[in-house]
């Protein structure tokens, strides 16, 4: 199994992914903001997405990620894998591979994630995210409406969107090592211009 950056070439799965989406909330039963197809094809062309494929070269995971408040956040959303290679370990490695473009692509953007999978959750803390509240995350309401989808909305709102059954945690070490390596690159290319 391997993961990489996704590109354009590989939109042709956008509408398979979100047919795991969906699957996977009716499996879990906890809640999971539907995704538009457009929506992930967009991430992919625009270098914003990780895909991961099996030694068959079949799509076996996906995740991406969005800025909000001028790039002051950006998330890590949509992880998914397919169902017969969870506890595989390449959850873990899109994860890790969606931590990286994060931090490499956006080296001052504090990085944050709702979710109500205990794996998930599992995941960010080994990387180093805390668990916050909702209002130490993103307060765009673009980023909030695309909860609209999820069965769970009606709670985000009653608690006018300060808790829902998602837990919001954030990694805010904006010195480490991804970022230093970035910010070099971004001199280097600056100076080489």
């Amino acid at each position: 199994m391997y993961v990489r950056i996704a590109n354009a070439d590989d939109a042709k799965y956008s509408e398979l992914l979100c047919e795991w989406y969906e699957e996977s909330a009716r499996m879990r039963k906890t809640g999971i903001a539907k995704r538009n197809p457009v929506y992930l094809e967009r991430k992919m062309r625009n270098g914003n997405a990780v895909i991961a494929f099996d030694d068959d070269d079949q799509v076996a995971g996906f995740s991406y990620i969005e800025t909000y408040e001028e790039e002051k956040f950006v998330v890590n959303s949509g992880l998914i894998v397919r169902t017969d290679l969870r506890s595989s370990g390449i959850g873990k490695e899109i994860k890790h591979a969606v931590f990286k473009l994060s931090r490499t692509k956006f080296p001052n953007s504090k990085v944050f994630s709702i979710t109500t999978s205990l794996a998930v959750m599992r995941m960010n803390t080994k990387l180093g995210y805390k668990p916050v509240t909702f209002s130490e995350l993103t307060q765009s309401d673009e980023f909030w409406n695309g909860c609209k989808s999820c069965k769970n909305y009606h709670i985000l709102m009653d608690n006018d969107r300060d808790r829902c059954i998602c837990t919001g945690l954030v990694y805010d070490n904006l010195d480490d090592d991804y970022a230093k390596e970035a910010r070099q690159q971004n001199n280097d290319d600056n100076k080489n211009e």
